[in-house]
């Protein structure tokens, strides 16, 4: 699986140590930034992971910050995207059998690493079930086709 990274310097070490273990596992991995520990904004760097999987440069992403909450917030402004932030593995497979998720937020201030290991392959290893929740994403994508369209 492709798999796009990106996080601000909070998430920087946890972003890092889930790169390694993803490759280890045999997924192709893009980091896209940030570098180190310095301040920085999240912002660009949750669009760029959100525009990657959008545009079908990844399977999916996972964007990280000190609780992931900008992160999620600023990813979901990309057409198309559907990021979640996940606190569990209950969470993160519920976001993908029901909501179809594209891209996984994390908090580096919140989760130990090895329980967002947990957390990520729940979501990698989940996929979306379909049946009712396809005509709650069709009206999701309605609303979003609206408000991108004014």
């Amino acid at each position: 699986m492709r798999i796009a990274l990106g996080s601000d310097h909070a998430g920087f070490q946890l972003k890092n140590a889930v790169k390694a273990y993803l490759e280890d596992a045999g997924h192709d991995t893009v980091d896209l930034g940030t570098d180190s520990e310095g301040s920085v904004d999240y912002p660009s760097f949750s669009a760029a992971v959100g525009r990657r999987v959008v545009g079908g440069d990844a399977d999916l992403g996972i964007v990280f910050g000190g609780s992931g909450q900008g992160e999620q917030i600023a990813a979901n402004k990309v057409h198309g995207v559907r990021a979640a932030l996940c606190q569990s593995e209950f969470m993160a497979r519920l976001a993908r059998e029901h909501n179809d998720a594209n891209v996984l937020a994390l908090g580096a201030r919140v989760l130990a690493p090895t329980f967002a290991f947990a957390i990520i392959d729940a979501f990698l290893d989940t996929g979306f079930e379909g049946g009712r929740h396809e005509g709650r994403l069709a009206q999701i994508k309605a609303i979003e086709e609206e408000e991108c369209g004014r």
